[in-house]
């Protein structure tokens, strides 16, 4: 039985369309800076918003109607959704998909029973992948929703706690490889404080590490060669989490020596919450090689919390385009970390979500495609920069001065030559130009 009988696959139909089940920039194979739209995009559907989302908040019960769903947490209940789900890969035409162990499978009475749980609901995610040719682009362990995290998983103050995470995650990587995915991610809901009178911060961390170290034993014990993501987020649900932005990840993986292991999985409102801008968080990560996928998503900017809205804009999805065309993108994809809105219950409306965000996500490729090729902002920054190509600029950035030299230098001088302006409002007129073409 069909979970959605009134909708067909969904297809390219140009920027003049006004069918809603249709994509008006999002053309698969479409060449565009010498890949195809799909090559480049990687497009990802989450389980967790799109089939297990309730529409629930702190204010009230779910909203969300998926007639294909009982409610129960049985294991025949969960193999059904999960074929409504490919069946909604396959109908979006969407090329990836990514789930936590306790997205897919419910969690049993004990350890063994929520394993044995898993690996049936597997069977099943394996058959549909088989049938429709999805790929899984990464799994991950939920170890923030059970009470036992409370205090933390890697970094929980309690021993068995920790071991019980560890075998979560072994279990969560077996299944993964299984299934061919091709990353694997960490997000530390739960590894932070609340309160530093009770935390012991560098025990945590060390174990932060430890943990991480395990994982990577265990994947070449076992053969995974997906690539570790670790997912930064300054707060909530803690008060500060462990891994805050990409500076931090980064700072954490060099002084715990797990750089050549994990890169990072940036998200847009994860990046407003640490009070960045997404092009700054992947700058930062791509430009040090660390950049490994992305959480595709928007937050209220009225809103001090983590809405995981739809990406429409324009604007935002060019700005990550140019970056993601800058450093790449594969193993890693374009991941929907996102939801429909409380109000928007229907199952239509996680078509009318998805499609609408990688549309946006496809205009902002052309458009960052296009200021890359004709170096409109590109030849402006080295024309900002162009001091430093001469002489001095050359012997200061290969260390072949010093501070002596430079001030006998400027004794004769006496003072700096005019600066160069930065042409800002220059520049965002530019780049509006290109979401106009």
């Amino acid at each position: 039985m069909s979970a959605f009988p009134e909708v067909s696959k969904i297809k390219y139909e140009g920027p003049d369309s006004d069918n809603p089940l249709a994509f008006r920039w999002y053309n698969p194979d479409e060449v565009v800076a010498g890949k195809t739209m799909k090559e480049h995009l990687r497009f990802t559907v989450t389980y967790w918003h799109t089939f297990r989302g309730t529409g629930s908040d702190p204010f009230g019960g779910g909203t969300m109607q998926r007639p294909w769903d009982d409610g129960s947490e049985s294991v025949e209940n969960a193999c059904n959704r999960a074929r409504a789900a490919f069946e909604f890969f396959e109908k979006l035409d969407a090329p990836f998909y990514a789930f936590h162990d306790r997205d897919v499978a419910p969690e049993g009475s004990t350890l063994k029973e929520t394993n044995a749980n898993l690996d049936a609901v597997a069977k099943v995610l394996g058959e549909e992948q088989q049938r429709t040719g999805v790929k899984l682009l990464w799994g991950t362990a939920n170890m923030f929703s059970n009470p036992r995290f409370m205090h933390g998983a890697a970094t929980t103050c309690n021993v068995e706690v920790f071991a019980y995470a560890a075998a979560q995650v072994k279990k969560a990587l077996e299944v993964t490889k299984e299934l061919g995915g091709e990353n694997y991610v960490f997000w530390g809901g739960r590894e932070g404080y609340q309160c530093l009178y009770n935390t012991d911060m560098k025990r945590e961390l060390d174990h932060l590490a430890r943990f991480f170290h395990m994982a990577v034993d265990y994947a070449k014990e076992i053969g995974f060669t997906g690539q570790f993501l670790i997912e930064p987020k300054p707060k909530e649900p803690t008060k500060h989490q462990y891994d805050s932005d990409a500076a931090a990840c980064l700072n954490f993986l060099r002084a715990y020596d797990l750089t050549d292991h994990f890169k990072l999985n940036i998200e847009t409102n994860h990046a407003t919450l640490a009070g960045h801008e997404m092009m700054h968080e992947l700058e930062y990560a791509g430009m040090q090689d660390a950049l490994g996928s992305i959480d595709a998503n928007t937050g209220d900017l009225l809103l001090g919390w983590d809405t995981d809205q739809f990406a429409t804009n324009y604007y935002l999805t060019t700005q990550t385009m140019l970056v993601l065309l800058k450093y790449g993108l594969a193993p890693g994809g374009v991941n929907f970390d996102a939801k429909v809105r409380r109000e928007s219950f229907e199952p239509i409306d996680l078509f009318y979500a998805h499609i609408g965000s990688m549309d946006a996500f496809a205009r902002g490729l052309k458009a960052a495609a296009n200021i890359i090729e004709e170096g409109a902002l590109s030849k402006r920054v080295d024309q900002r920069y162009s001091s430093w190509d001469g002489e001095l600029g050359k012997k200061i950035e290969s260390g072949k001065t010093s501070f002596s030299e430079l001030e006998t230098l400027m004794l004769e001088k006496g003072d700096a030559s005019p600066n160069t302006s930065g042409r800002q409002e220059l520049l965002e007129n530019i780049f509006n130009r290109y979401l106009d073409k």
